[in-house]
């Protein structure tokens, strides 16, 4: 296999990171962007969408979209390499994440075409902001239990319910959402892919949770005889569950945590720094072990993702790689974060910079968020069961 890219490709590279190093403001630059993928406050989200917007402006958002509808239809190789420079860049993930990356393709799908010029013109230049109304109290890693209702009353649909994990829906315009339609359907039936036009519609509550670290990523939303109009269904009505399926494609692809090498680099220069029993940490052999155990799967992850483009550029099905890198990098990300408190010592709980670790808040934020991986996205467990029954052919258990 030839892991090299093409003259053109490199061209292409040079484009993409010229153009970061000239108009990415410095402020905007942080370490972990997925650690910070929800703007922290307003002000920051609000520089985040004008970034966006200059972003869409000059091409750089939707690359792999059709033209049609803003994108350049750009090969997948493209959008692999600005997605490299771009976080070399440090750049922060974009706010409008959810719908570029999810229900954008998901309405190009299956969207009737008035939805389609309805919404998705908005959503590359962050003139809507969306939010996924997927997760709840009883009802996480499984999706198909889920009992927020929407009861079809004439031209309305009228939704009660409540949602929980929203990432961002501090910040949303809209929501894109599963209600059951069909309470006395089979369990993966009767459910229906809605969406809200807008979050500050009369009945929609939207109140904050603040995680460990302090960063209020997520929320719980809360619907209270909510009337959307019928025709905001995407797709066959109480047959949701196929279009949540091609959302949750995507969004397997955004998950896992993600940056290990990037962490891990930095924590070798640190190891040259920090001191234990009076003598560079790097001295010490199990430092050096599990620094270059952690390069090892790092590059593991690597080639599996090599592996999962090889078959989208070959036009096939989705594999286990999927599931694999979801599962491996969330778990090696907590075992970072375990050896970022064990190299660090008490320096791993700063928040604050500090002359011999000046990222300090780095690692506290990596020690407190790592675990949240293991669970979004899909659960570990739910990964190995995947594999497991799916690609091995074990039996339930």
């Amino acid at each position: 296999m030839d892991f090299e890219y093409t003259r053109e490709q490199e061209a292409f590279r040079e484009v993409v990171r010229t153009w970061l190093a000239q108009n990415l403001p410095p402020d905007l630059c942080i370490d972990d962007p997925m650690d910070e993928r929800i703007a922290p406050n307003r002000e920051v989200f609000e520089k985040r969408r004008a970034w966006q917007r200059k972003l869409a402006a000059t091409g750089w958002v939707g690359l792999s979209w059709p033209k049609e509808y803003g994108g350049r239809e750009a090969h997948l190789m493209e959008q692999i390499i600005f997605d490299e420079e771009y976080f070399k860049a440090r750049a922060p993930v974009l706010p409008g994440y959810s719908g570029v990356g999810l229900f954008g393709p998901t309405l190009m799908q299956w969207g009737t075409p008035e939805q389609k010029s309805k919404y998705l013109p908005r959503i590359l230049p962050a003139d809507d902001i969306w939010c996924q109304g997927y997760s709840e109290p009883g009802a996480g890693s499984d999706l198909a239990g889920l009992q927020t209702r929407a009861a079809l009353k004439g031209d309305y649909f009228v939704i009660n319910g409540q949602k929980v994990w929203t990432s961002g829906a501090q910040y949303a315009d809209r929501m894109f959402l599963l209600a059951r339609t069909d309470p006395d359907a089979p369990k993966h039936k009767g459910i229906s892919y809605l969406i809200i036009d807008d979050m500050k519609s009369a009945g929609v509550e939207v109140r904050p949770l603040v995680v460990m670290n302090g960063h209020h990523h997520f929320n719980e939303v809360f619907f209270d005889n909510v009337q959307i109009p019928k025709e905001n269904i995407v797709g066959p009505l109480n047959e949701g569950w196929k279009v949540t399926m091609t959302t949750l494609a995507f969004e397997r692809g955004m998950a896992g945590g993600g940056g290990h090498s990037a962490q891990v680099r930095r924590l070798a220069e640190l190891a040259h720094t920090i001191k234990i029993d009076g003598r560079p940490a790097w001295d010490q052999e199990w430092v050096r072990q599990e620094l270059a155990q952690f390069v090892i799967e790092c590059e593991a992850v690597k080639y599996t993702r090599l592996r999962s483009l090889t078959r989208q550029l070959k036009g096939l099905q989705p594999g286990p790689e999927g599931s694999t890198l979801k599962l491996v990098g969330s778990e090696l990300g907590v075992r970072i974060a375990r050896f970022v408190s064990e190299l660090l010592g008490s320096y791993a709980i700063l928040g604050e910079a500090t002359e011999l670790v000046p990222d300090a808040p780095r690692w506290q934020n990596r020690l407190l968020s790592s675990r949240q991986y293991t669970i979004a996205g899909g659960t570990s467990e739910i990964q190995r069961n995947i594999l497991g029954e799916r690609q091995l052919g074990l039996p339930k258990g």
